[in-house]
């Protein structure tokens, strides 16, 4: 499933490192439901959170009714790049 935070902050880990704080209309685990594989970093809660869990099947619909939410998937996904690409870079 994919997660869209409603309330509170979740922070993105590999290891012991945060790669992200995710706070409210941010979205997560978005990479392993669109190529299926396993995710690539853990979620651990920050504060008490809110989340509203999508799966594949209702994303997938999502997508074709909605072009708003696959925009913001992608600008999601876009913004997780470029910042771990800085992470990489410091």
């Amino acid at each position: 499933s994919l997660y869209i935070v409603a309330e509170g902050e979740v922070d993105i880990t590999q290891g012991d490192r945060i790669l992200e704080t995710v706070g409210p209309g941010g979205v997560l685990g978005e990479l392993a439901l669109i190529d299926d594989k396993p995710r690539s970093a853990s979620a651990i809660a920050r504060t008490d959170c809110l989340l509203a869990p999508i799966n594949r099947e209702h994303f997938l619909a999502l997508v074709q009714r909605t072009p708003l939410f696959a925009l913001q998937v992608m600008r999601s996904m876009a913004h997780r790049l470029r910042h771990t690409t800085r992470l990489l870079h410091s």
